[in-house]
């Protein structure tokens, strides 16, 4: 039996995926924006606003988010920015 996924929080940032914003010209350029990057291990971090609590009891009944996990949102014109980077398998 394959053991369940786990963070390995000692992997380094390997590169950004697609544009940040500001080369996508979505951003005050004030401290933090939404942004995705691939981990060295292959892993992918997402910055995004923590919308956990706002979707309390509102997410469809498949959907599991543990103690130790949150929802996070990112604009979906960053994700599309990233596709090419995003490989097929």
């Amino acid at each position: 039996m394959e053991t369940p996924w786990e963070a390995e929080t000692t992997t380094q940032f390997n590169r950004r995926l697609g544009k940040s914003m500001r080369e996508l010209g979505r951003t005050a350029n004030t401290d933090g924006c939404p942004d995705i990057w691939e981990m060295r291990n292959g892993d992918i971090v997402v910055v995004g606003r923590d919308v956990t609590e706002s979707y309390a009891g509102r997410h469809p009944d498949d959907l599991t988010v543990r103690a130790d996990e949150r929802l996070v949102m990112i604009p979906r014109h960053l994700l599309i920015a990233a596709k090419p980077d995003i490989p097929d398998a």
